[in-house]
């Protein structure tokens, strides 16, 4: 099975970029019921609810504002507003979390130096209330400039981590750079669609990258590995490997993916954090999913025949 999976998420991504598919996505109310439950609300009250009911099942959270890639400086700063927003509703309510934030979203896509201001003053006002930031990791192109500055960022405040993709080659490089910092490291697999040049392709190749950047992160105890995925093979083998462990270490999932199984790892006494995405721009974080697991599409196909 090369490249199958590979070919479904393929499919699946330029099916849901048909101007159709994405009028019956965002515009009726099937469409919506799928959104509902991988998407925690339009707005920051609804992600508050949903992290504060996470919170009381033992849960951490990583709040997740919606949308990418801007190209002004105005949408940029409004963007950075919404995540200094969020740091303060954190607080504010007490929810046990963090925020999430993508780069581009403040500008990266035509100005580092001022997507690296935002990142400076989100880490710091996070430091302030003790709390941490995720730099996502995004298209292969913006890989570089992401690197840079979290490695900035993170020199400077310490209370950063970034999101590195197992299945681009380049990660293991990345990787041993970056583990000196010390902060947290968020393994996934990756969710762009990139050429075979730059990642790899086969499910297959993408899980064994994965499971050879798992056990050198997990073995590197002055960093805090956070493992994300939903494959139960890799949550197994990071299991196996906390046992050595000595630092914190906890996994990541996606809020609606897999909800029994967050459950159990927690109940099993492990540490979870939910990604919790909220925002209006949330069409192009659900074809990702929907692309992720057949099971994700099966989903969406019963709610728009009437079935739950």
């Amino acid at each position: 099975m090369l490249i199958v999976m590979s070919l479904f998420s393929k499919v699946v991504l330029s099916a849901t970029q048909h101007p159709l598919v994405t009028r019956t996505v965002t515009g009726t109310a099937p469409g919506r019921l799928v959104a509902e439950r991988f998407v925690a609300g339009d707005d920051l009250d609804g992600a508050t609810s949903a992290a504060l009911g996470l919170n009381g099942h033992g849960l951490t959270v990583s709040l997740d504002l919606l949308g990418e890639e801007v190209h002004d400086r105005e949408s940029a700063m409004a963007a950075t507003d919404e995540y200094l927003a969020s740091i303060e509703r954190i607080a504010s309510a007490g929810i046990d979390g963090n925020i999430s934030i993508k780069l581009t979203q403040l500008g990266l896509a035509f100005d580092e130096g001022l997507a690296a201001e935002s990142v400076e003053r989100l880490a710091a006002r996070a430091a302030e209330i003790g709390s941490t930031v995720t730099i996502d990791m995004e298209a292969s192109e913006f890989t570089d400039a992401t690197v840079g500055l979290y490695e900035t960022a993170q020199k400077t405040h310490g209370n950063l981590g970034l999101c590195l993709q197992a299945y681009l080659h380049r990660t293991p490089e990345d990787l041993e750079r970056l583990l000196p910092l010390g902060g947290h490291i968020r393994l996934c697999k990756g969710a762009y669609v990139e050429p075979s040049a730059i990642a790899f392709q086969s499910d297959d190749d993408v899980d064994a990258a994965f499971a050879r950047l798992l056990e050198r992160l997990m073995g590197v105890d002055e960093v805090k590995p956070a493992i994300a995925t939903h494959d139960g093979r890799l949550i197994a083998l990071a299991t196996k490997l906390a046992e050595r462990r000595r630092g914190p270490w906890e996994m990541q999932m996606l809020y609606g993916v897999r909800p029994a199984l967050q459950t159990e790892l927690v109940e099993s006494g492990h540490s979870v954090r939910i990604y919790v995405p909220f925002g209006s721009e949330w069409y192009a974080y659900l074809t990702r999913r929907l692309a992720e697991r057949p099971a994700n599409l099966t989903f969406f196909v019963r709610a728009l025949v009437g079935r739950r």
